[in-house]
């Protein structure tokens, strides 16, 4: 697995940022049967402000968020879960990226009485999902998302976070 952690503000890495991308994105494409040495993307551990660019870049929301992905396929399959994605013709299969904020993942986590690293784990299981094809758009799409996040967490000893 090659899942390329750019950490923009040291306070994720003070975090463990890496140990926990790499434990949610491992256990993620586990519990989906993808092969996860075959799979590519990167994550930026970035603070509010920087995110808030991104957002409202790419978005048009003038505002921080917690987590933001931008998959390397369109992989989407409203209704149902997305299919498990195949390899390129070079063998491997390209996630995307995610960028994750730091204050806001900090609020929230207090916000909600949780361990910042279960939050943390969740918003990257969640960012990996999205990569995947997985939306929260349709009332359907996010009951599909947020069972496949509560079984996946549920095999790393994090308890539901909905």
């Amino acid at each position: 697995m090659s899942i390329e952690v750019l950490i923009e503000n040291a306070r994720w890495e003070e975090a463990g940022l890496e140990a926990l991308s790499d434990a949610a994105v491992s256990a993620t494409l586990a519990h989906l049967g993808i092969d996860p040495e075959l799979c590519e993307g990167s994550v930026l551990a970035c603070d509010d402000a920087r995110i808030k660019v991104l957002n409202a870049d790419f978005r048009e929301k003038d505002s921080a968020t917690n987590v933001l992905s931008w998959p390397a396929d369109e992989r989407a399959n409203p209704g149902a879960r997305p299919e498990a994605p195949e390899p390129d013709f070079d063998g491997t299969i390209e996630l995307g990226d995610i960028a994750i904020a730091y204050e806001t993942c900090a609020r929230e986590a207090e916000e909600q009485d949780k361990p910042f690293a279960e939050h943390v784990t969740h918003l990257m299981v969640h960012g990996i999902l999205h990569l995947l094809g997985y939306d929260h758009i349709t009332d359907a799409d996010a009951e599909i998302m947020e069972s496949t996040e509560v079984e996946i967490l549920a095999t790393m000893g994090i308890k539901d976070p909905y």
